[in-house]
């Protein structure tokens, strides 16, 4: 069975474990890319993480992007919406149909 992970600034992620999934609170750019390297060499089927995380993990999340599992979804942190989330599923809809169907190639 694969497991479900969260991660993000302690604020952001705390809630989720209540919910039962794995929550890791990063403290530096550094952690985060080390805790990131060992959740996708895990048993982890969906990791979600912060829109601010997101964009420090760029590089390594690419990696991922043209594979089933982990699935990697980012999402809001307890600051609010970066928009991050809305420009990957564009940039994903796009890849799948051929054009922007989402914002009509804005």
């Amino acid at each position: 069975m694969y497991k479900i992970a969260v991660m993000g600034d302690i604020e952001s992620v705390q809630g989720f474990a209540t919910l039962g999934l794995d929550t890791y609170a990063v403290e530096s750019d550094e952690q985060a890319v080390e805790i990131f390297k060992k959740l996708t060499g895990d048993n982890y089927g969906v990791i979600y993480l912060t829109e601010a995380l997101q964009e420090k993990l760029e590089k390594y999340i690419d990696n991922y992007a043209n594979v089933y599992l982990p699935a990697i979804i980012p999402i809001p942190g307890i600051t609010g919406n970066t928009g991050r989330g809305i420009l990957n599923v564009k940039k994903s809809v796009e890849r799948a149909v051929g054009s922007d169907i989402i914002f009509g190639n804005d």
